[in-house]
């Protein structure tokens, strides 16, 4: 099955069930006849940007996210302002700090962005690695996050 027809019955079992657990998906696809593995179903999660609401039953649910018009540069902006600690960059490499749990949101936003210079972006609990195709790229992000924070 085609990620996007996946992504869509993801969206469709959201709206019918009360998923709590990636394993979940894994099991109601399973039952639509769809063999996915949890690595698959945790990759279509980032990139549907799914969140975890509280449910009505006590503890948390997957839910599609509650803007669909997300200004994807403001968010951006708007999460590095809030949550950036320090930015240095080394050859091709742009290493950012920022505050526990916003690495994650801030590496999918900025592979969102498509910047023509980003290779990729890996992010973890408090740093967002950033792979530029050249090191003048790195520095032009580095210099791009500063404008971001207002402190060229």
């Amino acid at each position: 099955m085609r990620k996007k027809e996946r992504q869509r019955l993801i969206k469709q079992l959201l709206t019918s069930n009360n998923i709590q657990r990636q394993e979940d998906f894994v099991s109601l696809l399973d039952k639509q006849g769809i063999k996915v593995t949890q690595a698959t179903v945790s990759r279509d999660i980032k990139d549907m940007q799914l969140v975890k609401v509280p449910s009505v039953t006590g503890g948390y649910r997957y839910s599609l996210p509650t803007q669909k018009n997300i200004d994807t540069e403001k968010k951006l902006v708007q999460s590095i302002r809030d949550s950036f600690v320090s930015v240095d960059s080394q050859d091709k490499l742009v290493f950012m700090k920022v505050l526990p749990g916003s690495g994650p949101v801030i590496s999918s936003l900025m592979y969102q962005m498509n910047y023509s210079g980003i290779f990729g972006t890996l992010g973890d609990d408090n740093t967002v690695l950033i792979i530029c195709k050249t090191e003048a790229d790195a520095i032009n992000m580095r210099n791009q996050i500063n404008s971001m924070l207002g402190t060229e």
